[in-house]
């Protein structure tokens, strides 16, 4: 396309934006609330998966080591889990430094057990992937001078699998939005080419090709796609601003902090954007193609 032919189609999509006021201003809203519903819950879904992931990279294996073991024993055992293809880190914890903590979690009166401690030494194990746990467990549960190998079996299980539904769930609900995005405003779209389609036909008969008609309507879609999404990008942006500092102050730890605001934001309104744009053209193409059959 020429520079020139270019130039001429830009104009006229915005002549045409304006020229059809009340359309132009029906499709943007109809663009603008569905972008906002798909933002919003892009913004909800992303930071659930978060969490999920959040959760998942804090299960670990707690390898008790019999007391019986050696300084070499221990060392050789914490070489043989580093070993196996699936561990991430082997971290050494002592007896002592598991009583502190557990005095610490539980409360005071845990100190008389400092007389004679009944816990045993243990080597902290993070797999590559938190779905490998049970696998890497079983593993090292088999080893020499290993006591028990626990990861909570029964309840991390069950978390995988309420974790990997949700996520599922979130992509299907996430698909069945941006369809739903799509026919609205591809309807919305096609009721304001079919109030203009004598002006293509006459286009069409005069000798104008089916693309020289065409860009001007998806470079107007693009348009509209781009007003539409003003506003959502706004509420969106200035919603998670509160909500981000809400839920910081209100959760405890670096566990289950939701993303943070820079550069989640910017991710979310370049989203947002590019539905709208991709969305508009692709409406106007798909409406404008029926009456370019004369």
């Amino acid at each position: 396309m020429k520079a020139r032919t270019f130039g001429r189609h830009l104009r006229e999509s915005f002549k045409s934006l304006r020229r059809n006021g009340w359309m132009t201003f029906a499709s943007a809203s109809a663009v603008t609330v569905t972008l906002l519903l798909v933002g919003v819950f892009f913004v909800i879904m992303m930071n659930m998966n978060k969490f999920a992931t959040d959760i998942e990279s804090d299960v670990e294996i707690k390898t008790h080591i019999e007391l019986t073991a050696s300084e070499e024993n221990i060392e050789t055992l914490k070489q043989q889990i580093e070993g196996m293809d699936l561990v991430e880190s082997v971290t050494f914890s002592s007896k002592e430094a598991e009583l502190e903590h557990l005095i610490k979690s539980m409360g005071k009166e845990w100190t008389l057990l400092e007389q004679k401690n009944p816990l045993y030494d243990v080597f902290v194990v993070k797999t590559k992937k938190p779905t490998d746990t049970p696998i890497v467990a079983k593993k090292i549960d088999k080893l020499e001078f290993v006591h028990s190998a626990l990861y909570g079996e029964n309840k991390v299980e069950s978390l995988f699998n309420i974790l990997k539904t949700s996520r599922n769930i979130g992509i299907v609900l996430i698909v069945g939005l941006l369809f739903t995005a799509m026919f609205l405003i591809s309807n919305t779209i096609k009721i304001a080419i079919f109030a203009r389609r004598r002006e293509i036909e006459i286009m069409k008969l005069v000798g104008a090709t089916n693309w020289f008609i065409r860009w001007p309507f998806l470079f107007e879609g693009m348009w509209l796609g781009i007003l539409g999404s003003i506003i959502p990008i706004g509420i969106v942006a200035s919603g998670y601003y509160y909500a981000y500092d809400f839920l910081e102050a209100r959760i405890p730890g670096e566990l289950l902090q939701p993303l943070a605001y820079s550069p989640f934001v910017y991710q979310i309104s370049a989203i947002i954007l590019a539905i709208g744009v991709l969305i508009g053209g692709w409406g106007s193409f798909i409406s404008v193609r029926r009456f370019l059959k004369i």
